[in-house]
């Protein structure tokens, strides 16, 4: 009961931002819904986040929050509808300079600090608490899994139950590069905006996209299929919030259940190894940092999964939406 009066202290004080939009039609049709929410100004542009939900047909008070990965935004229907089949309202956000949120001008994806994107997680986890949810599960997936991590470790009293992570990137997965992080870091305090190539595969968005190798449909204007160049203060961003996880060890105290492929490779061309294994990052990192986030940490191989575990091949993804739930329930 304390636990859960500070958590909705906290809510409160963090949805101070704007919330007066109603809830519109989404672009994924059916139930789903979203709005904005104006985050005021970033580097002297105005910028907002979206977010979205879909509401199971009882409210039995417990919630999903989701936050997606790097060159992404919320498409996945079908984990929402999941959930929503088990109980639980579901609510996404796209971040600031990411999908629905995306304004004029903005250059997509970018950051300084992970901090930033604090009063975009605020605002979703507000809108599940005023949504009459008190059981909240967080989830995230790559830069999301990281900015979850992130966020709990350094609000502990924010009104999560338990925290879900696919393929957190916890980790670079660079080579030899990595030795490289730290001059890159340190150029991106003075100056953040010079740009750090990411490479021009299309390897892993042809695994995904129903038009190739993959099942699923998606606005590539919002993920596109090369990943983008970043900038040398989206780097520093990141290795901060990674050197800080990895300097406050255990520092997440609710369970956490940490999901990751069997298996990492790195081909480069089309071949069988990237529809079962994470093209992304290195599951050894995932596993190695992830098993230090908290003293409660669960962690599950997915023999076959892709980086985004739940875009794997159906069958995997009926096994890992099932563990899930059962652990959500033995975690209650």
């Amino acid at each position: 009961m304390i636990k859960k009066t500070i958590s909705f202290l906290f809510c409160i004080m963090c949805g101070l931002v704007s919330m007066a939009q109603n809830w519109h039609s989404d672009i994924l049709g059916g139930e789903f819904e979203m709005r904005y929410v104006n985050q005021g100004y970033g580097y002297n542009e105005g910028v907002r986040c979206t977010l979205v939900r879909l509401l199971a047909s009882e409210n039995k008070g417990r919630a999903v929050v989701y936050i997606h990965g790097f060159n992404d935004y919320f498409f996945q229907s079908e984990m929402a509808e999941r959930f929503v089949a088990q109980g639980y309202n579901f609510y996404a956000v796209d971040l600031r300079n990411y999908g629905r949120s995306i304004m004029k001008g903005q250059r997509k994806f970018d950051i300084r600090s992970m901090n930033e994107y604090f009063p975009d997680v605020d605002s979703v986890l507000t809108a599940a608490r005023r949504g009459g949810n008190y059981e909240i599960v967080l989830m995230g997936h790559s830069t999301g899994g990281l900015l979850a991590s992130y966020y709990l470790a350094c609000n502990s009293a924010a009104p999560v139950d338990a925290l879900i992570l696919n393929s957190p990137f916890l980790d670079w997965n660079l080579g030899w590069k990595e030795h490289l992080v730290p001059f890159v870091s340190a150029l991106g305090r003075v100056f953040p905006n010079m740009s750090v190539p990411q490479g021009d595969s299309d390897i892993y968005s042809q695994s995904l996209l129903r038009s190739k190798h993959g099942e699923w449909n998606f606005n590539t204007d919002w993920k596109l299929p090369v990943s983008p160049d970043v900038t040398t203060g989206w780097v520093r961003a990141i290795d901060q919030a990674q050197d800080y996880l990895h300097h406050h060890k255990y520092s997440i105290n609710v369970p956490v259940l940490l999901m990751y492929s069997s298996a990492s490779s790195n081909p480069e061309q089309w071949g069988s190894e990237a529809s079962c294994t994470d093209i992304v990052l290195d599951v050894k990192d995932i596993r190695h940092y992830g098993m230090m986030l908290g003293r409660n940490v669960t962690p599950v191989v997915v023999k076959g999964g892709i980086h985004d575990l739940v875009l794997s091949k159906p069958m995997l993804r009926n096994a890992l939406y099932k563990y899930m739930f059962e652990w959500l329930e033995a975690v209650k």
